[in-house]
């Protein structure tokens, strides 16, 4: 008798333990207008939307705001598959593209979308205190402009200090080339103005994670220029900034990069109360 009450006790307690490792289910939520209804034009109402990856039932879980490459001038939006089911949410964020906008006007969407997941992210079982905001190339540009200028997400009532840290994989770390563009200058003419994340290194940033690839394979002076910005803010003071180059990965380094964010979200996330 005590014998079957044991097997009976132990069946139950594996089969208990069975269901808690059944996969979690995730769900995606497409298509969601970050800017108000009331200030939507066609081209707006096309780019500025964006696509929320989450784990459903789960609660106080970290956000990656994932912010597509392309030169600012093409791209759209998209959830990583590097980063799905992986205990946190993604949020793609789709944005306008020059030259039917300007780059602030670019930039300024990025911040929209950033506020719109501050404002929304417990719908989503997101906790505000872990929305991290990374990108590739022009997404990493966007990234940075938006956690180091903090400006723009002032605009929306939203301090930048607020978040948990910024990825970047080959970001533009000087004034954007297409915005360069727009004023007639050459890639090779290098400009460090209030459009540069470089012109807005403070002590009191959030954490900084910056990726490149190999100094040879790199586009122009992409690894000089994020080397130039740890540089930067560490002379500032600013004591949570990383810079890793991945030898042999040209500008198409996310592959190895994505690994490191993860460990960086998982890392910060913890030390998050």
């Amino acid at each position: 008798m005590i014998k079957s009450t044991i097997l009976l006790l132990c069946t139950c307690l594996l089969s208990l333990g069975l269901l808690a490792q059944q996969p979690t289910t995730y769900l995606t939520e497409q298509n969601v207008p970050y800017y108000p209804d009331s200030i939507y034009d066609n081209y707006k109402s096309e780019r500025c939307r964006l696509d929320i990856y989450y784990p459903k039932g789960e609660k106080d879980i970290p956000v990656i705001v994932w912010f597509h490459g392309g030169g600012l001038t093409e791209g759209n939006r998209e959830i990583p598959e590097a980063l799905k089911s992986k205990g946190l949410a993604v949020i793609a964020v789709g944005y306008r593209l020059s030259p039917k906008v300007t780059v602030p006007a670019i930039i300024e969407d990025a911040a929209t979308a950033v506020a719109w997941a501050f404002k929304n992210a417990p719908k989503y079982g997101i906790s505000p205190k872990k929305i991290f905001v990374s990108g590739h190339s022009a997404g990493a540009y966007l990234s940075l402009m938006i956690t180091l200028d903090k400006s723009y997400l002032a605009k929306q009532q939203v301090d930048a200090n607020k978040i948990a840290g910024v990825i970047s994989f080959s970001g533009q770390t000087i004034t954007h080339f297409t915005l360069r563009k727009e004023r007639g200058l050459p890639d090779t003419q290098p400009v460090i103005d209030a459009y540069a994340p470089l012109y807005h290194v403070r002590k009191d940033a959030p954490p900084v994670l910056l990726l490149t690839g190999d100094p040879e394979l790199e586009l122009l002076g992409r690894y000089e220029e994020n080397a130039y910005l740890a540089r930067m803010l560490k002379l500032t003071g600013h004591g949570q900034t990383k810079l890793c180059m991945f030898q042999g990965y040209g500008h198409a380094m996310t592959e190895p990069g994505f690994p490191l964010l993860l460990k960086e979200v998982q890392e910060r996330s913890k030390a998050i109360q």
